[in-house]
C-alpha cells in the first residue's frame, strides 16, 4: 500500500479545502455533500454526538451561521492507498478566546467522490 501518493493527497486536499471554505460560508449544500450519506457516518461535535447522515444534515441546517469563520493551522493529510485518508487540523475562532480547536476526519473515496465517514471536533485550552 502506498502512503501519501502525491496525486491522491492533492485530491483529498482539494476536498478538504472545499469543505473548509463551505464551513466558513455556512454553505450547507457543500457541507452535506462532503459527508457520506449513510447511517454509518458519524460526527462528534463540540456539543453534539451525531449518528448517521440524517442527524448530521439536520444539525447543519439548524446551525447558526454566526461565528463560523476560523483560521486553520498544522493541517496534516495522510492517504493510505487510493481510497482512504485522514485529515487533521487545528483551528482558531474569535469566539473561542484562549482555546484551540481540533478537527479529525476520515475520508473515503466512493464512486461519487471523496466523502467524510467519521469526524471529531473538540477544543482545549491553549
Amino acid at each position: 500500500m502506498k502512503i501519501n501518493d502525491p496525486a491522491v493527497v492533492a485530491e483529498v486536499e482539494a476536498a478538504f479545502m472545499a469543505y473548509e471554505k463551505a464551513l466558513g460560508e455556512n454553505d450547507v449544500a457543500v457541507l452535506d455533500a462532503s459527508f457520506k450519506d449513510a447511517p454509518e457516518t458519524i460526527r462528534y461535535g463540540m456539543a453534539e454526538n451525531l449518528y448517521g447522515f440524517g442527524e448530521i444534515a439536520a444539525f447543519r441546517s439548524a446551525r447558526s451561521p454566526v461565528g463560523l469563520t476560523r483560521t486553520i493551522e498544522r493541517t496534516v493529510i495522510t492517504t493510505y492507498g487510493n481510497d482512504m485518508a485522514t485529515a487533521n487540523t487545528l483551528f482558531r475562532r474569535e469566539s473561542m478566546a484562549g482555546k484551540v480547536g481540533r478537527q479529525s476526519q476520515t475520508w473515503v473515496k466512493f464512486p461519487e467522490g471523496w466523502r467524510v465517514v467519521a469526524a471529531h471536533v473538540s477544543a482545549i485550552a491553549e
